[in-house]
């Protein structure tokens, strides 16, 4: 076996191990982002008029409006 065909070898390995990385990150990104939403969702369930559910739902969905806006629509910080 050759030196080119080895190091052509390793970095394909390489590659397989960091997509296999960035897979389990992605995932583990995504399971964290739904533990919080349930976080927030459940505290908001509690305690922001509880006994009132459709004035629940339309102050959440004001205040999430009203965040977006005063961060100007800002999503791309999203991004990578």
């Amino acid at each position: 076996m050759s030196s080119e065909q080895n190091n052509l070898e390793q970095k394909l390995l390489r590659t397989k191990l960091e997509n296999k990385r960035t897979t389990l990150n992605s995932l583990i990104i995504v399971v964290a982002i739904i533990m919080l939403w349930r976080g927030v969702w459940g505290l908001l369930d509690i305690y922001l008029f509880p006994d009132i559910p459709t004035l629940s739902y339309v102050v959440s969905i004001s205040m999430g409006i009203l965040i977006l806006y005063l961060n100007d629509f800002h999503l791309d910080n999203l991004k990578r």
